[in-house]
C-alpha cells in the first residue's frame, strides 16, 4: 500500500518536470499542459467515490487488482502519445483508476489494528501518499534533462509492474465482513449446510443504490458536520499550497538561482526531509495520547476510554508550523538570499501537513468520526514536514471519530483536497 500510494502521487507531480518538452513537442502552451496535472487530481478524487462503496461488496483485494491494472494501463498513452488531448485524456483516467489506493487503503489499514494501534501505521498511510509528490519532481528532473519526456512514463510503467506483480502475489483481502462471507461460503461447501451465512449475505443493499447513496453522504457529511467541513476545508487549502510549489519552484531555484531542471528536482528534497522529520516525532505524540488518556481514566473511572479530541494536538502544532514555512520561503525567493534558506522554509511547511493529517483521524464522536473519515479519504497530497503533521492529525481524527463510515468520511476529505489541487 505505501509503495503504491507513493507510485500514484508521484505520477501527478512528476508531469510537471516535462511541461517544457511536451510544450514544444504538442506545440500548446504551458497552461494547456498544466491542465494533464489538474485532470490527474480530480480523477483522483472522484474515484474513491466509486470505489470506496465498491470495496464493501466485493473486499479490498478486488479493487486494488482492478484499479491499479486500468492504472498500468492508462499510463500507456500517456508514453506514446502523439498530440496533448490523447495526453490529457489519458491522464484524468489514470487519476480515476489511481485512486483506489488513496481511498481503500485507509480502509485496510483501519482493518489490520484495532484502535490502541493505529497511531503509526496511520502515520506511515498517511505519509506515503506526500512522499510521492516530492519525489516526483526529483525523479523528472533528471529524466527530463537527460532524455526524453517519454522515458519519465516508461519509468512509472516498469514501477507500477513491479507493484502489480507484488499486490497480486502478497497483498491479501482484510475486509472483515467479506472474510466472514468467504468463510461461510466454505463452510456451506464442506458440510451442505445452507444455514451458514455471514452476515453481509444477510442484508438486501443493492450495489447501485449503495453507490447512490456513498455519492450522497460525503456531501453530507461535508455539509452538515462542521468539524468535518473546517478539517477538510482545511486540508484541501494545504494541498493546493501544495501544488503551487510544482509551479513556484522552478520560478525561485531556476530563474533567480541559476538551477539546471535536475538541480531544481533536487530541492523538493527539502519537503521531504521534512516529512521525515514530522513522521519522527511519532513517539511524542503518541506518548501524550497516552497521557490524556490516563488523565481521562482518573477522572471518570472508564478504562481504555478515549475522545478523538485526543488525536488533534498533532494537528494543532502542524497549524502553527505551516503558516512559519510559508513565510519563510516567501520572504527568501530573492536572488540575494541563499538557496537553501527557502529550502528551509519548505520542509518546515512538509512538517506541519504531515502531523495535522495523520492526527486528525483520531477524534471527534462516534458520527462526527466517521463524517471526518469519509472526506479525509478522498484527498491526495501534502507539502512539507509541517504539513504532514497537520494531515496525520486530521485522518487519524477522522478514522476515530467515524469508524463505521471510515471510507466515506476519507473519501469526502479526498473529493475537497483535490478539487482544490486541481484548480490551485
Amino acid at each position: 500500500d505505501i509503495l503504491t500510494s507513493c507510485l500514484r502521487t508521484c505520477t501527478s507531480s512528476i508531469y510537471t518536470s516535462t511541461y517544457t518538452q511536451i510544450t514544444k513537442e504538442f506545440e500548446c502552451s504551458r497552461l494547456v499542459a498544466t491542465i494533464g496535472l489538474s485532470l490527474f487530481i480530480m480523477g483522483l478524487g472522484i474515484g474513491p467515490m466509486l470505489l470506496s462503496p465498491l470495496s464493501e461488496f466485493y473486499g479490498r483485494r478486488p479493487i486494488y487488482l482492478v484499479s491499479f491494472t486500468m492504472f498500468f494501463v492508462w499510463i500507456i498513452p500517456s508514453a506514446v502519445a502523439k498530440n496533448i488531448q490523447t495526453m490529457l485524456i489519458a491522464r484524468f483516467f489514470d487519476g480515476i483508476s489511481g485512486s483506489a489506493f488513496l481511498s481503500v487503503a485507509g480502509g485496510t489499514v483501519g482493518d489490520m489494528f484495532n484502535r490502541e494501534q493505529l497511531q503509526f501505521p496511520m502515520l506511515i498511510y498517511t505519509a506515503s501518499p506526500f512522499v510521492g509528490p516530492s519525489i516526483g519532481p526529483l525523479f523528472g528532473g533528471f529524466i527530463n534533462q537527460y532524455t526524453t519526456w517519454r522515458w519519465t512514463f516508461y519509468m512509472l510503467l516498469i514501477w507500477s509492474a513491479g507493484n502489480l506483480a507484488a499486490i497480486a502475489l502478497l497483498v491479501p483481502e482484510t475486509y472483515h465482513p467479506v472474510l466472514l462471507r468467504d468463510k461461510a461460503v466454505r463452510k456451506r461447501q464442506e458440510t451442505g449446510d445452507e444455514r451458514w451465512r455471514a452476515p453481509m449475505e444477510k442484508t438486501n443493499k443493492s450495489i447501485p443504490r449503495t453507490i447512490a447513496f456513498s455519492l450522497l453522504r460525503p456531501f453530507q457529511l461535508l455539509l452538515l458536520e462542521p468539524m468535518v467541513t473546517n478539517l477538510c476545508l482545511f486540508s484541501a487549502i494545504l494541498l493546493g499550497i501544495l501544488y503551487l510549489f510544482f509551479g513556484a519552484f522552478p520560478l525561485v531555484f531556476q530563474g533567480n538561482h541559476g538551477f539546471t531542471l535536475s538541480q531544481t528536482g533536487l530541492s523538493f528534497l527539502g519537503i521531504f526531509v521534512g516529512m521525515v522529520l514530522g513522521a519522527a516525532t511519532d513517539p511524542f505524540w503518541h506518548k501524550n495520547y497516552v497521557r490524556l488518556i490516563q488523565q481521562r481514566e482518573e477522572a471518570t473511572g472508564e478504562v481504555g476510554g478515549s475522545e478523538p479530541e485526543y488525536r488533534l494536538p498533532p494537528a494543532i502544532a502542524g497549524a502553527v508550523l505551516v503558516p512559519i514555512g510559508l513565510f519563510l520561503f516567501a520572504w527568501t525567493t530573492y536572488a540575494s538570499v541563499h538557496w537553501i534558506v527557502p529550502i528551509i522554509g519548505s520542509a518546515v511547511f512538509g512538517m506541519g501537513m504531515s502531523v495535522q493529517r495523520r492526527w486528525g483521524e483520531g477524534g471527534m464522536g462516534a458520527h462526527a468520526g466517521r463524517t471526518c473519515m469519509y472526506v479525509v479519504q478522498t484527498s491526495l497530497t501534502v507539502l512539507e514536514r509541517r504539513t504532514l503533521l497537520v494531515f496525520s492529525g486530521i485522518f487519524t481524527f477522522l478514522v476515530d471519530a467515524y469508524p463505521l463510515y471510515a471510507a466515506s468520511s476519507l473519501a469526502a476529505n479526498s473529493f475537497a483536497r483535490s478539487s482544490f489541487g486541481g484548480t490551485y
